[in-house]
């Protein structure tokens, strides 16, 4: 393993120092066989660890009257309650539904001003955390609620309209302190209308040296056998943040499939005027994710999955998403859900919507330029960026697929010294090399692609490389932003849409499923390790692990952009 380099300064040598004794401990893979890599090590051999096609089965929906998704809380009580984080640790967003949804034709939909949104709070618990007294908690804060509807103007497709959906900010927090909680409505009698005592802890202030105790990140998530496995072991890794790269419950092929993954929806139903989404998956899943979410900040972005048009024609888009979650869009600057910012400690996150326009006359593309200009190094030495679909990806599935988000944003990326980037949408493990423009770059992101929570789609284990198996400029459509797709000028693919072997800048990648976990060690280094939880290979075994190092004195702020990107630009 490399070591840290001096900077020429006491301070850092110490730094230094203290590096080596903190991470001697884990220095070590479990097989014994030499120490972690870091990306100074690199640019790394293309590694593909072998799949063994007889495991790549599908997985199927948990059923909706499994226990673990059935309604817990009393009838008036909230359910399904999510805590996020705002823009920096001051401050929390607590979410819950209240009230029962309804599926048929006719529907009426439930008053929000009915119910009050109150989140009764303070840094010790209360002495009866379970009556209907709150006067041990010195905080209350209140917030808005809303419902949404999910309509088909098709007969045989049902409606659906949700519980009320609050929404609460608590503010004037202590960083990384406990509080202690109770979410709902104080004034129903009895405590009906309160749930019972939780508890979160903030994030850090930003700081060089204050970080999360881990991130945990994992995207295309869903409701299986597979993903409940990935979410249990997630658990048990303790994170103090989640984020969620999107495609989060598959609603949209839940129903309509019997809860057995196909490859498309248009596959087995090719006559249906719109992909029905079964909404009360979106509740379930809640059910499933409130013991996690109630205690821990989850932070996403919206996925393909997520798009789940109604109306006529599929005109209304994202409703689920855009009512279900609170996310510091407004604390940010951003004015939209689609994308945001937000500070965990030394770490600056930046959440970008693939699914809303990202060209360099549009909104968030100002956004982001604002945003980035706004980030001192100084105070969150580390940006970490996630999205749902990857640039650089090497499997068949959705290869080059956004290549117009790409084009459009890398750039800027680059300039601005982004550190990692994380998304989703291939179901898949993917770590690249440092790369900018299809090149190496030693200054270039660590791009991950981290699709593999376990949905009801099977794993993507083909190649853009394999023989036979380049999807072809035509195959692979975006949802959103056209086709952009680049021949290659350079390496094996000179003059080709598809790299004839694993390219370059494709580090290991290996067809499982699991999550991962990213940890701060310091301003320079960080250790990202994949979990895979697939049966074949063990409980929770790790799959990848690599130091990720900064190199803030090369690389940060490029204040030019080389002329192959220049290029592109034009």
């Amino acid at each position: 393993m490399a070591a840290p380099t001096a900077a020429g300064d006491l301070r850092f040598l110490l730094v230094g120092a203290l590096f080596v004794v903190v991470v001697g401990s884990r220095l070590w893979l479990a097989d014994g066989g030499g120490g972690i890599p870091t990306t100074l090590d690199g640019p790394f051999a293309p590694v593909t660890r072998a799949f063994d096609r007889l495991l790549r089965q599908g997985s199927d929906d948990v059923p909706l009257s499994d226990p673990r998704l059935a309604p817990r809380a009393r009838p008036r009580a909230p359910e399904q309650i999510a805590l996020a984080a705002s823009a920096d640790a001051t401050s929390v967003w607590v979410s819950w539904v209240t009230g029962a949804a309804q599926v048929g034709s006719n529907l009426t939909p439930l008053d929000p001003a009915a119910v009050r949104s109150e989140v009764w709070y303070g840094e010790r618990p209360s002495p009866s955390p379970t009556a209907a007294d709150v006067s041990g908690y010195p905080h209350v804060a209140r917030g808005k609620a809303e419902v949404y509807s999910q309509l088909y103007p098709y007969p045989g497709l049902l409606n659906y309209t949700s519980g009320v959906i609050h929404h609460v900010r608590l503010r004037g927090l202590r960083p990384a302190t406990r509080y202690y909680y109770r979410c709902g409505d104080s004034s129903i009698h009895g405590g009906a209308g309160l749930s019972g005592e939780l508890s979160f802890e903030t994030l850090p202030s930003a700081a060089p040296d204050a970080y999360p105790r881990r991130v945990a990140v994992v995207g295309d998530l869903g409701l299986t056998g597979n993903s409940t496995s990935t979410v249990e072991h997630l658990a048990r890794n303790d994170p103090s943040l989640v984020v969620m790269v999107g495609d989060m419950t598959y609603a949209n092929q839940y129903r309509t499939t019997g809860g057995r993954g196909v490859p498309c929806f248009s596959c087995s139903f090719p006559d249906a005027p719109l992909r029905e989404s079964y909404q009360p998956r979106w509740d379930g899943w809640g059910r499933f994710m409130e013991p996690f979410t109630s205690r821990i900040p989850m932070m996403v972005i919206e996925g393909n999955h997520e798009i789940e048009p109604q109306g006529q024609g599929g005109s209304v888009t994202f409703a689920s998403y855009l009512a279900r979650f609170a996310v510091p869009s407004e604390e940010s600057g951003s004015n939209t859900k689609f994308y945001y910012s937000f500070n965990a400690g030394g770490i600056h996150f930046i959440m970008l919507g693939a699914y809303v326009d990202y060209n360099r006359t549009g909104a968030q593309y100002s956004w982001l330029q604002k945003d980035l200009r706004k980030i001192d190094r100084r105070v969150t030495p580390w940006v970490v960026a996630a999205w749902h679909p990857p640039w650089y990806n090497s499997y068949s599935s959705h290869y080059q697929e956004f290549e117009c988000m790409r084009q459009a944003m890398e750039g800027l990326l680059y300039q601005h010294g982004v550190d990692i980037v994380f998304s989703g949408h291939v179901h898949a493990y993917e770590r690249m090399n440092r790369v900018f423009n299809y090149t190496l770059d030693p200054c270039g992101p660590v791009y991950i692609t981290i699709g593999d929570g376990g949905n009801v789609e099977k794993i993507d284990i083909d190649h853009a490389d394999d023989p036979g198996k380049c999807p072809g400029p035509g195959d692979n459509h975006p949802e959103f932003g056209g086709v952009c797709h680049l021949n290659f000028t350079s390496g094996p693919a000179k003059g080709k849409f598809c790299w004839e072997k694993q390219p370059e800048w494709s580090a290991f990648r290996e067809s499982s499923f699991g999550h991962g976990i990213l940890e701060m060690v310091n301003s320079t280094y960080a250790l990202w390790t994949w979990h895979r939880n697939q049966d074949a290979y063990g409980e929770d075994s790790v799959g990848d692990q690599i130091y990720i190092v900064r190199q803030p004195d090369k690389c940060l702020l490029q204040t030019t952009i080389p002329l192959k990107e220049d290029a592109l630009l034009r």
